[in-house]
């Protein structure tokens, strides 16, 4: 027999936990962004790989993205602060997928 409150208390919960890593990790990287330093990767050379970005269009989206934190209305106080948020809730983040394996694996909670 199934029980129905179960499996809607554990679908719920997934549903919640995933929307909430979610919403930290795009937290996170807004307020990287709003402390002028936004995330930017550089392409990498893979053996038979297609490179989706030149090494010009890196250039210039780095050169875009220098002009736009110097272009940033907040005071230094207010860019460390968004950076403390943004790590914040990138640990956030990786503490809740923590506790989502601690749950999962009965080894450790014995």
């Amino acid at each position: 027999m199934i029980d129905w409150a179960s499996l809607f208390l554990v679908a719920g919960a997934a549903l919640v936990s995933a929307c909430l890593v979610v919403v930290l990790y795009a937290l996170g990287l807004r307020m990287l962004s709003t402390a002028g330093r936004a995330p930017h990767v550089t392409p990498a050379e893979f053996t038979d790989a297609i490179t989706i970005v030149t090494p010009a269009e890196a250039a210039a989206e780095a050169k875009r993205i220098k002009r736009a934190a110097a272009r940033s209305p907040l005071t230094p106080l207010q860019k460390r602060l968004a950076l403390l948020l943004a790590y914040t809730s990138f640990v956030l983040c990786g503490l809740v997928v923590l506790f989502g394996v601690y749950l999962i694996v009965p080894a450790l909670h014995s």
